[in-house]
């Protein structure tokens, strides 16, 4: 799961009018598939007097787990992209898919989108549904914006207050994110590139001769 990955900077809105009903895209970045469905769960209700609550995501599933719906391996990578939408009662294949395939065409990754629909009393078509869909999905991800991220893990280091300065410094120079806690041993919550945790774990062994606990 090394390779980097495009995904949404932060949570953003988008929303217009088109021939009466109003379409409001909303975007989020997630890190699991849990986090997506709670996403779309959590907008579903809160707009629940919405007329269509039309939801897509893709997110990563790690390290050779069964992807499920209509998930895809991404070759040789060692993870699978679970992709889903549903047109939430919009006619067949004018909504879910075509703000599925805004995340599929710009390569977005762990990113999770409901796009509301509040009907106007006009009927769009499926040719005007796909259009408007498609650009609630992206004006909203263009209001996030687009990131170039690389796959983290967390690491929670453990050591005695003697060897904490030690362990800052360590953190500080790689500039990796991390929160501490002083207590009478000082604890660590890292987040480690993908593809430096063993180099970094092996680091830290050695500056303090074996004595962080880490996990």
């Amino acid at each position: 799961m090394s390779r980097s990955y495009r995904t949404v900077a932060r949570a953003a809105t988008a929303d217009f009018v088109v021939q009466g009903s109003e379409f409001v895209g909303r975007v989020r970045p997630v890190d699991s598939v849990d986090a997506a469905e709670s996403f779309v769960d959590a907008v579903s209700e809160e707009y629940a007097d919405a007329t269509h609550n039309v939801p897509a995501y893709r997110v990563r599933v790690g390290d050779g787990a069964d992807s499920g719906g209509n998930g895809e391996n991404a070759a040789g990578a060692g993870y699978f992209l679970r992709e889903y939408s549903s047109d939430d009662g919009e006619p067949s294949g004018s909504a879910g898919k075509p703000a599925l395939n805004v995340l599929t065409q710009q390569e977005i990754e762990n990113c999770a989108v409901v796009v509301t629909r509040y009907y106007g009393g006009t009927n769009l078509g499926v040719g005007g549904l796909v259009r408007a869909y498609s650009r609630a999905v992206k004006e909203a991800v263009e209001a996030a914006g687009v990131v170039e991220e690389r796959p983290h893990e967390g690491v929670s280091i453990t050591v005695e207050y003697d060897d904490s300065g030690t362990v800052r410094g360590i953190l500080e120079s790689e500039g990796y994110e991390f929160e501490a806690d002083y207590q009478e041993d000082v604890s660590f919550d890292v987040r480690v590139p993908l593809e430096e945790a063993d180099a970094f774990r092996d680091r830290l062994r050695s500056a303090t001769s074996g004595r962080a606990d880490l996990e």
